[in-house]
């Protein structure tokens, strides 16, 4: 049976590998589109079809936020394959992909599993290679669709074997509304420059961060031994160090993408399920999704590899969680280990929750990381 998935799967690349010839050689030599040339709406009939309830249901009776996270990823690649269609080609030589989701903001605490849901997109921003795409989801409820959230994706465009960068289409705005959408993919592009450009990874903390830093070393001094080493955990606070969980997945044929790949929307659920355990683990009460953002795919995952996924609550402030995952594949013939993605997700508890602290720099690094995600997505908010 896996030989026969495989020569498949080798059989289809062959295929796709003849489609070269379609590429454009220059951007301008492709036609622009308008935004609503890749609006799609889609209708995932929870309501009227009982029968697929089950796949979406969790165990306090709404929705699993980790499958709509699926279809999000699923129609964003749908509506940038609209965009670059070209009315001569019966498949597209493009290989599409997920390059990060800057942001999921919800404004709905509860999905439900009874009402259907409607999701809308279109491309909203072009640069040469890549797409931004902006989506909105909505619920049924007495005859009306009212907003549950809205998402920003970018995907890149690639080669037909998916190994180098290719043309899209243009974009071009027909309104002062659309004018206005498009300039803000366009600042959407340079505040992730910034915001990346300013990493702790790259760059020393503020003047203000390291105030924050230097009081929480300060509040956790043990006032008996007055020692820079003898620390003492705060009331009503958790080590850095115990509020984290750890998942394995094996990767599977059956989260394959067709390049042989792990399906970036499984990663995205298998992610958000540590995190939504974490938070649940750390607050003692159901965490309630309110933001995901930030979300880099670094490296594909591939088939067989053991993907490593570790969360940790990096910041928390009232009744907000704070959460980072890191995943990671495992080689076992080179035994070498490479990330290949980070995601960031806010939860807000229903009670206050303890402090995390942290207690080394580097976990003073991760806690001022935290905060600066926990304070965009507020602003956003």
């Amino acid at each position: 049976m896996i030989a026969n998935l495989s020569s498949d799967h080798v059989q289809a690349m062959q295929e796709r590998k003849a489609l070269h010839t379609l590429l454009a050689k220059h951007q301008e030599d492709l036609p622009p589109r308008r935004m609503k040339d890749s609006y799609l709406e889609v209708i995932l009939p929870l309501g009227s079809q009982p029968e697929i309830r089950e796949k979406y249901l969790n165990v306090h009776n709404s929705v699993r936020f980790g499958r709509i996270l699926e279809d999000l990823d699923s129609l964003g690649v749908l509506i940038c394959y609209t965009h670059t269609k070209q009315e001569m080609q019966p498949k597209s030589p493009l290989s599409i992909v997920t390059a990060l989701v800057d942001k999921i903001n919800l404004c709905k605490k509860i999905i439900y599993p009874d009402c259907d849901i409607k999701f809308t997109g279109n491309v909203s921003w072009v640069g040469k290679t890549s797409m931004e795409v902006t989506m909105h989801m909505l619920q049924l409820h007495d005859g009306d669709y009212s907003p549950v959230l809205d998402a920003t994706f970018v995907m890149v465009a690639r080669d037909p074997e998916n190994k180098r960068p290719a043309f899209v289409n243009p974009l071009i705005p027909e309104s002062p509304e659309e004018e206005e959408i498009f300039k803000q993919g366009e600042l959407n592009k340079l505040r992730r420059i910034e915001f990346s450009t300013a990493s702790l990874l790259k760059m020393a903390p503020t003047a203000e961060e390291r105030n924050i830093v230097h009081d929480i070393f300060l509040h956790t001094l043990d006032t008996k031994t007055v020692s820079f080493r003898s620390r003492k955990l705060p009331p009503n606070s958790v080590w850095m160090e115990d509020a984290k969980l750890k998942g394995l997945q094996i990767c599977h044929p059956q989260e394959r993408n067709i390049f042989n790949r792990i399906f970036g929307g499984f990663l995205m659920r298998k992610a958000f399920e540590l995190g939504w355990a974490t938070a649940c683990s750390y607050g003692g009460s159901r965490p309630f999704i309110v933001s995901v953002d930030d979300i880099m795919f670094q490296k594909p995952v591939e088939i067989g590899s053991l993907l490593l996924l570790s969360a940790q609550v990096s910041y928390t402030e009232k009744n907000y969680i704070q959460i980072r995952v890191h995943s990671e594949v495992y080689d076992a013939n080179t035994r070498e280990h490479h990330t290949t993605n980070i995601f960031h997700f806010t939860f807000i508890s229903e009670n206050e929750v303890p402090r995390v602290v942290p207690n080394t720099y580097g976990e003073s690094m991760l806690y001022l990381d935290g905060k600066r995600h926990f304070d965009a997505v507020m602003k956003e908010i």
